[in-house]
């Protein structure tokens, strides 16, 4: 019985994979295929014949290699700032005692609970009251702060036994020299699953870069997308328009694929228990 249900859940795990990848698979096809293919009655997976003209064409006619760069930059020092920011506050709410500790945690799980949209406004007029508009801050500074990261790091941090801190203490080490030099180290499955999913979602944020940036210059890949989407009036180029969102995929994919090891599973399964 055991056996059928092992491999009953094989195969629900296979046709949910098969799912989730299939569009992206189709999506890269399309991408490599002429424009009279993609618009036939039948259209088949592997594109006969292979072209690159859609790449070209998006080279040529949009500043991707810009667009690019700032997503890069925008998602690296979101993804640094969020990081290091969580880990000191998960730190000290897991270590520390002070004047209303337990208010401020509840609050900090309270904001998990608000959707994002419910902050635009009033990050908007924060921002313009500073000048940010349409710069790199505007871009960074809102997603410097994250509850689920203090969440993450409180509870990685918790699991770590009080003796290693302890006889790190009676070697000499002050506080912050037992959260750099010990708490950090063992807390680097934590630290790499939360880099993962804070670049992943900064590098595809969409409303918010749309919202605070006028210039061309400051745009993100997935606002180039929307407006290289909007340029054509009557008719979509359909191949250039899935070799540009094959573009904007290719970092997200790579960064899943270097970190997928440092998943939730791993920070379950790999915590130092006492």
């Amino acid at each position: 019985m055991n056996k059928t249900y092992k491999f009953m859940g094989y195969i629900i795990l296979i046709i949910g994979a098969i799912s989730m990848l299939l569009p992206f698979v189709y999506m890269f096809c399309l991408s490599l295929m002429t424009d009279k293919q993609i618009l036939a009655n039948n259209v088949s997976f592997i594109p006969n014949p292979i072209t690159s003209n859609n790449y070209e064409y998006v080279i040529k006619n949009s500043d991707i290699f810009k667009y690019f760069l700032n997503s890069m930059f925008v998602a690296f020092a979101t993804t640094i700032g969020q990081v290091i920011i969580s880990a000191m506050a998960g730190y000290s709410f897991a270590r520390f005692n002070f004047k209303y500790k337990e208010l401020l945690f509840i609050l900090i799980l309270i904001s998990m609970m608000i959707p994002p949209q419910v902050n635009i406004i009033p990050l908007f007029f924060i921002m313009k009251q500073f000048h940010w508009l349409d710069t790199y801050w505007a871009l960074i500074v809102p997603g410097l702060f994250g509850g689920f990261g203090v969440f993450l790091m409180r509870q990685w941090f918790k699991s770590i036994p009080d003796d290693v801190e302890s006889s790190a203490k009676i070697d000499g080490c002050n506080t912050f020299e037992v959260f750099y030099k010990i708490a950090l180290p063992l807390a680097i499955p934590a630290l790499a699953t939360l880099a993962i999913f804070t670049f992943i979602s900064t590098w595809n944020s969409f409303m918010w870069p749309l919202i605070v940036t006028n210039s061309d210059s400051m745009r993100t890949l997935p606002v180039a997308l929307a407006n290289f989407k909007g340029s054509f009036r009557e008719i979509t180029d359909w191949g250039a328009l899935t070799a540009f969102s094959v573009i904007c995929c290719i970092p997200s994919v790579l960064v899943f694929l270097i970190g997928k090891k440092y998943f939730i599973n791993d920070i379950l399964s790999g915590g130092i228990k006492e």
